[in-house]
């Protein structure tokens, strides 16, 4: 087993799991985004929509621990990438040579997946925890609008999400490089269904504080 711990610390190895690992995510991504959708169908959609997750909450808790798993060897292994890029440049081809080689995606990818981090904790400690804890007899469609409506947290989520969109943008790219699906007569489809992805994403989780907390679900 020793060649496998080998081949997963190795450069290539770091990217390539770097890449099923941002594609687990942002397939969780779409589906999240559809639950989130329900939002609009007011409080009985949402919470039916609640309902029906504790109906399959062994399956949901087995997702959650893949999901958790996933999102550590996403962050371990993009924190060293990044350490490791650091310490291979010299500060001289960092600053003049690192513009021209990569976009500001690339470049930001770091600051932005930690920033969304930092959210996400926020996010977890606010409405996760309320969804899992608290009973499912509560009326989370109140409990997760209430949230939107309180300024500081709905401009950190249009923020974050803002972020995300950039993040998304870069590391759909990525991930087809990683996998060697960068043939010049291809990737530029790949690049634009990137930027339409991570445009879906944006204005789909983004339209949510915006709505609720200029209309109030209302």
């Amino acid at each position: 087993m020793s060649w496998v711990w080998k081949s997963l610390n190795s450069s290539i190895g770091k990217k390539l799991v770097m890449a099923i690992t941002g594609v687990a995510l942002m397939l969780f991504l779409i589906i999240h985004l559809a639950g989130n959708m329900s939002l609009y169908g007011g409080k009985d959609a949402f919470n039916n929509y609640v309902r029906l997750l504790e109906h399959i909450k062994p399956f949901i808790r087995v997702i959650e621990v893949i999901l958790a798993s996933v999102f550590v060897f996403h962050i371990f292994n993009g924190t060293r990438l990044w350490i490791e890029n650091k310490q291979a440049r010299p500060q001289g081809y960092s600053v003049n040579g690192s513009r021209k080689n990569t976009d500001v995606f690339s470049r930001t990818a770091f600051i932005t997946g930690s920033i969304v981090f930092i959210f996400l904790v926020i996010h977890l400690q606010t409405i996760w925890y309320k969804f899992n804890y608290s009973g499912s007899e509560l009326d989370l469609y109140t409990i997760t609008t209430e949230w939107f409506q309180v300024w500081w947290y709905a401009a950190l989520y249009f923020i974050s999400v803002l972020l995300l969109g950039f993040h998304l943008n870069h590391g759909f790219q990525s991930a087809f490089q990683t996998f060697g699906w960068n043939h010049k007569k291809y990737f530029p489809f790949i690049e634009k269904l990137g930027t339409v992805y991570a445009l879906i994403m944006t204005i789909g989780f983004g339209s949510i504080p915006v709505y609720f907390f200029f209309f109030g679900g209302k």
